[in-house]
Formats: structure tokens, C-alpha cells, sequence
């Protein structure tokens, strides 16, 4: 009746897809929120029993659930199904992004079901691109960033501007230094936070105001460097080079080279050896190499 694949499983938060068929004639029953959850319901209907309300979730709307708190899930009104990106967090986390007070955290999970908003919408279909392979932006920053601005509107919090210190400044440089030279080998947010010192959100933060990209799209831009270059250079085959600078599946590489150049790799390599054709018809269609 319903299904579960877990799509990235840190110490700290996870992410899961849910998929449940239940409908009408389906008797609803009480679960339990293991972890803080955020789920972003991605399409059709389910009503959302919680803490004395009910609330009628629909795509674009947000579940909300505090740790350890009792829940029932109905489908009276609709039989097509549902599907959830849902997003958990472990109470340490919680601080990185709804602050240290315990009564401003309250207020965050107590809301129960939030119903579609703008700012939202275009985060959790964000990470639901990320999670399909169709972003350059990580799952995990993805994550970070639907909860970071989830308690911006929920706890009315203003955007963090503040000023980004000499030693962090560093600290990105730095950590853009190792991604950069270990760009072939698997890299993930939390241990790039890690080998920075900073918690996951912080470091997120961080990077990105100093440099201007996540450290997720830092480490695609990466490996896309220097697969252009092999391309250009080498005579090797287009799936090694996939492969060489990092990316674990073919269909991958391509999708996400022809996305940034505008032509797959085999059309790069063909340019690079002398058909400037490919580069001028793009050019004269407007397009963006």
C-alpha cells in the first residue's frame, strides 16, 4: 500500500521518498514521527491528522512533525494515491536552522500542515530535481535549503545576512581546494563539513556566500572542467572519461554536460577537433555555450 526508498541517509537529516496508494475504503492508523519531519508532497491528496487538527494536504503542501508525536494520515477524499519527498532531521540539527531556543523550535513543529506557498513550492520541486539527477545542486544542500527557509516562514525569522568572517572565508577557499582536487572520487556535504569543521548548514552557508555556488555545484563544475579538457585533448572513450572525472553513470555525464555546453559530449569533441559548425549553429540560434 505504500512504499519507502530512502534517498540519502545522514547522522544528522535524510531524505525519503514515500509513495502510498491508499484510498477511500483504506482504514487509516496511527504512526509515529521517528525523527523532526518536513515532507513536501509532490502530487495528489491525504488528510493529516495531528496534535488535535486536521489538515488536507495537497501538492505543494508541506507536512509538519515533531519527533516522537503520534500522527494518522487519511485518504477519505481521494484514491489516486500520493507522493512525498519527505525530509528528516535529528534534534542536534535542528539548531543549525531554527535556532537554539527551544521555545522557537516548538513553534516550528507544532504548525502540523502548511499549505502550498510560493517559496516552498519552488524549493521542494528544487530538491525533487535534485533527487531525479536533473540539478546541479545536491539532495543534501537541497534539503538544507527547504529547511532553512521553512523556518524563515514559519518562525518568522528574518534572512540571515550576517557577515561572513576572515576564518570562514578561508574555510571555503579551503575546503573549494579539496573538492576540487578529489573531484574524481565520491564527495558529500556532510564530509566536506566535516573536514571543514563546520556543521553541515553552516558550512552550506558559508560556501556558498563566499564563492557563489554550492559545493555541490562547485564539484560538478569541477569534474565538467575536466572532462571539456579530456575531451578536447584525449582519445579516450566518452564513457571512461565520464567515469575518470567522477560521475558514476553515463546517461548522467551526458545529460548534465549537454545541459551546461548546450551539445552532448560527442558533439564537444567534434567541435574541439575542427567542426566549428556545431558552435556556430548554436551561436546563431541564440543558445548558450
Amino acid at each position: 500500500m505504500s512504499a519507502a526508498t530512502v534517498l540519502i541517509d545522514r547522522p544528522t537529516f535524510s531524505a525519503t521518498d514515500y509513495r502510498c496508494d491508499a484510498g477511500p475504503r483504506d482504514a487509516p492508523f496511527t504512526e509515529v514521527h521517528r525523527r523532526f519531519s518536513l515532507a513536501y508532497v509532490r502530487s495528489g491528496s491525504f488528510g493529516y491528522r495531528y496534535r488535535g487538527g486536521a489538515y488536507e494536504l495537497v501538492a505543494g503542501s508541506v507536512l509538519v512533525g515533531h519527533a516522537g508525536d503520534e500522527f494518522v494520515c487519511t485518504h477519505e477524499h481521494h484514491g489516486g494515491g500520493d507522493a512525498c519527498l519527505s525530509f528528516q532531521f535529528s534534534e542536534p540539527a535542528l539548531e543549525t536552522f531554527a535556532g537554539a531556543s527551544r521555545g522557537a523550535r516548538e513553534k516550528l513543529w507544532n504548525v502540523g500542515g502548511i499549505p502550498p506557498l510560493p517559496e516552498l513550492v519552488v524549493l521542494g520541486e528544487l530538491a525533487q530535481s535534485a533527487a531525479d539527477g536533473q540539478s546541479d545542486v545536491g539532495l543534501d544542500e537541497a534539503t538544507l535549503l527547504f529547511a532553512n527557509r521553512f523556518a524563515a516562514i514559519v518562525g518568522g525569522r528574518e534572512r540571515d545576512n550576517a557577515p561572513v568572517h576572515a576564518r570562514d572565508r578561508r574555510r571555503a577557499v579551503e575546503a573549494a581546494l579539496r573538492i576540487d582536487a578529489s573531484a574524481h572520487e565520491p564527495i558529500d556535504l556532510d564530509g566536506a563539513a566535516n573536514e571543514a569543521g563546520l556543521s553541515a548548514f553552516h558550512f552550506l552557508r558559508v560556501f556558498s556566500s563566499v564563492l557563489g555556488v554550492t559545493p555541490h555545484q562547485y564539484l560538478i563544475r569541477s569534474r565538467l572542467r575536466r572532462a571539456a579538457r579530456l575531451l578536447a585533448d584525449e582519445a579516450c572513450s566518452i564513457s571512461d572519461i565520464a567515469f575518470d572525472v567522477g560521475f558514476g553513470d553515463l546517461s548522467n555525464f551526458v545529460r548534465t554536460f549537454r545541459r551546461a555546453a548546450g551539445v552532448s559530449p560527442r558533439r564537444f569533441r567534434q567541435a574541439a577537433r575542427g567542426d566549428r559548425k556545431i558552435f556556430q549553429d548554436r551561436l546563431a540560434a541564440g543558445a548558450v555555450v
